[in-house]
């Protein structure tokens, strides 16, 4: 069912929305590291329901348990399995939807390909399943800050059309997370909240765009053809819940610049290093890492779930219309940012790991 990710790196997700819970085992993770369950805790707390208006008000803690890989405070090499247990399920909310079809969510594509579904909620659709990733993230962050030196941070960049400016060489995660909406302007942010809670009282819900950096990348990072830095990065956010678009450096606004003011010239730096001027590459050229900090964007639709009314089939094909209850968040964007930190970080460190196997034969 597509539910493992990674090369080296290895995470397998598991659970429903509304069965007895989530988790991960994440594979490949070096020995020794040292790992405690509060530092995957505190990224869950970041990810998790009823923090906000702004979000669903479902009550759940999200405590992480780690079940194996783990030994008097350090990893073992061996399977990492964490497990987060649902508390607040409510199954039967979803009793009125068990036979209709909710308009863009995987309802019927999952019925389609399965010929079974769970109704109860999303089943693995839910933006639930992303627990395990936050999680298993949380370790990738730990790996690369602690050996590598990277850092991942990622921000709402913009919700609707309301855009924010921020600086992503410069951002911290203090300014990140001083208000509800994950967005460190806080102008832009201020009228942010104020777009998503008046969209949440009239029952509806709305989208935007993600920003992110990973900053003190080597260069190195990523493969030349079918396994891209780039194009692994896209297959790892685009498979976010509610993920619509990727964007890398320049992105899309690249293609108004012509090839001598888009490309990023070459210097060399006062201690000899390989840098470039620019970054409108993103910190990506030909697939590898160039050194300079990566910069990526990840577009979300509004909430599929709005109470307006809506029309839809039921599984015979009798057109009704729906009025959706349940708990359900009116922007994604606030607790995708943890989601998107966590899938940038499962696939540098992987990425990290395959370079060392490369580099098993010292360079001359």
């Amino acid at each position: 069912m597509g539910s493992v990710y990674g090369q080296i790196l290895r995470l397998s997700t598991f659970g429903e929305s509304h069965g007895g819970g989530v988790g991960v085992v994440l594979e490949g993770c070096p020995p020794r590291l040292a790992l405690d369950v509060t530092e995957i805790q505190r990224d869950l707390d970041r990810r998790r329901p009823g923090q906000s208006v702004l979000t669903t008000p479902r009550q759940e803690e999200d405590r992480a348990e780690i079940l194996s890989g783990v030994f008097e405070g350090r990893t073992l090499g061996s399977p990492i399995a964490i497990l987060v247990r649902n508390k607040d399920a409510r199954p039967s909310a979803y009793e009125e939807m068990r036979d209709l079809y909710r308009p863009s969510h995987a309802d019927y594509t999952t019925e389609a390909k399965y010929g079974i579904r769970n109704w109860q909620g999303g089943g693995r659709a839910s933006a639930r399943e992303t627990i395990g990733r936050v999680a298993a993230g949380a370790i990738a962050r730990k790996l690369l800050r602690e050996v590598a030196g990277i850092e991942v941070l990622a921000w709402v960049r913009r919700v609707q059309e309301i855009d924010s400016k921020v600086d992503p060489e410069s951002v911290t995660l203090a300014e990140i997370d001083a208000n509800d909406v994950r967005c460190p302007d806080a102008d832009a942010a201020e009228k942010m909240y104020a777009l998503i809670d008046s969209v949440r009282r009239q029952g509806d819900s709305v989208g935007g765009v993600v920003e992110c950096v990973a900053r003190n990348v080597p260069p190195g990072l990523g493969e030349p053809v079918f396994d891209k830095l780039e194009a692994d990065l896209a297959k790892a956010l685009m498979s976010l819940p509610a993920a619509k678009g990727f964007e890398v450096g320049s992105g899309f606004a690249g293609t108004a610049l012509t090839g001598s003011a888009h490309n990023d010239p070459f210097v060399t730096d006062a201690v000899g290093r390989t840098r470039t001027t620019s970054n409108r590459s993103g910190g990506i050229q030909g697939g590898i890492s160039n050194g300079e900090s990566i910069q990526l964007r990840v577009a979300f639709k509004p909430t599929a779930t709005v109470r307006v009314a809506q029309q839809t089939v039921t599984r015979t094909g009798e057109a009704v219309t729906l009025e959706a209850g349940g708990r359900h968040d009116p922007c994604v964007l606030p607790r995708a940012v943890p989601m998107v930190e966590a899938m940038v970080c499962l696939t540098l460190a992987d990425h990290w790991l395959r370079q060392r196997a490369v580099d098993v034969v010292p360079r001359d």
